[in-house]
């Protein structure tokens, strides 16, 4: 039972980023006789209190969420256990998790505003991977990848300026392309890192080309995961695709619309997302203002053409994406990787976009011998 345990602590740290951005206690559906165990856990792990309750029904969306990944009506614990054990299932899981896997930094934002929330894996000195993940994503989305890069590179990545950390009184920051790929920059230079490979995610890939563009020289290599190119005029979009350029430029008008339109874009997200991957995903829709400030960044990224950039761009690039990819047509990495004058292509016959993140065993070994051989 203490394996349980700590099954359910890494689970807890595992939705720490959406329940630390939600209205507090945050309420979750379980046998009410183990709050007591419950708490105890979240104080060891740093954790706000919870609230339990039989009534899953009654819960707000994204408490379902927390709640479902926590499964604590399957879990069959009870009263036994001692406090001592509990304590000790949230070391094991604090030392084997993402907090031990990287160190975390906070950098100071370029032009001003929140701390940069950064994170760095590996030994310091081998060749350097930026992972530039997905808009509004928490890092421990990456953490598979994280784990399977660090073991022969020093991995760093970064969570989005203006989304992560406490609120401050701080103008709000630029939104941008070119600010948010200057913010790569400040995170390698934070680590004292000249160049690296940029192993760039969805949304991510378009703030790499950016960053490769206007500083090819602190780029070796590039790798675009099921890039979402929603701007190439040239290629075809998907109906999510489509929706979301209009409805992120609703959000970003005000917060007042993004207030309004925040449902909507809840329950479009929770039906398309995997269960497992849920309690992540839905970070920057978990509140209306986060998603107003998500708008505003993510906006930029899908409003952004990255043609221009591509016939210049002398580095070998690795595009991967898939037949069957619903969120970011296949059809506008096939688009840029021909525009590309050192590209090769890697079409999987399936693999929807957000099984990029569950660590598939093929894909990091592409992955790795293509970093290997730049």
């Amino acid at each position: 039972m203490t394996a349980e345990l700590t099954s359910l602590a890494h689970a807890m740290l595992s939705v720490r980023p959406l329940v630390d951005v939600l209205e507090h206690p945050v309420r979750l559906a379980g046998p009410v006789e183990i709050a007591s165990l419950v708490n105890r856990m979240a104080a060891g792990l740093g954790a706000p209190e919870f609230h339990l309750t039989d009534d899953h029904e009654g819960l707000g969306t994204f408490e379902r969420v927390v709640s479902d990944h926590l499964g604590l009506h399957h879990r069959g614990l009870d009263t036994r256990f001692a406090p001592t054990e509990i304590d000790r299932a949230a070391d094991e899981a604090v030392a084997g998790g993402f907090e031990a896997l990287c160190t975390r930094h906070e950098i100071p934002l370029p032009g001003g505003g929140p701390p940069l929330p950064a994170y760095s894996a590996g030994k310091h000195g081998a060749p350097a991977v930026v992972i530039v993940a997905a808009c509004g994503m928490p890092a421990k989305l990456c953490e598979e990848w994280v784990r399977f890069l660090a073991v022969d590179h020093h991995v760093l990545t970064w969570e989005t300026r203006g989304l992560f950390g406490p609120a401050t009184d701080a103008a709000a920051p630029a939104t941008d392309v070119d600010a948010q790929a200057g913010d790569l920059f400040a995170v390698m230079d934070h680590f004292d890192v000249r160049t690296a490979h940029l192993m760039c995610l969805c949304g991510g890939a378009v703030v790499g080309l950016a960053a490769a563009h206007r500083d090819p020289g602190r780029v070796s290599s590039l790798s675009l995961w099921h890039g979402d190119f929603a701007a190439v005029a040239a290629a075809e979009k998907t109906h999510h695709q489509q929706n979301l350029v209009a409805l992120m430029d609703m959000g970003a008008a005000d917060r007042d619309r993004a207030a309004a339109i925040h449902p909507v874009l809840c329950q479009t997200m929770l039906s398309t997302v995997p269960p497992d991957l849920a309690h992540l995903v839905v970070y920057p829709y978990a509140t209306a203002d986060l998603l107003f400030r998500y708008c505003g960044l993510n906006g930029e990224i899908m409003k952004t053409d990255v043609t221009p950039w591509l016939a210049g761009l002398e580095r070998p690039v690795l595009v991967v994406t898939s037949e069957d990819d619903e969120t970011a047509h296949p059809d506008g990495s096939r688009v840029v990787a021909g525009a590309l004058p050192d590209a090769k292509l890697h079409v999987r016959p399936h693999g929807d976009h957000i099984s990029l993140f569950q660590g598939d065993e093929d894909l990091m070994k592409t992955a790795r011998d293509f970093i290997q051989n730049c």
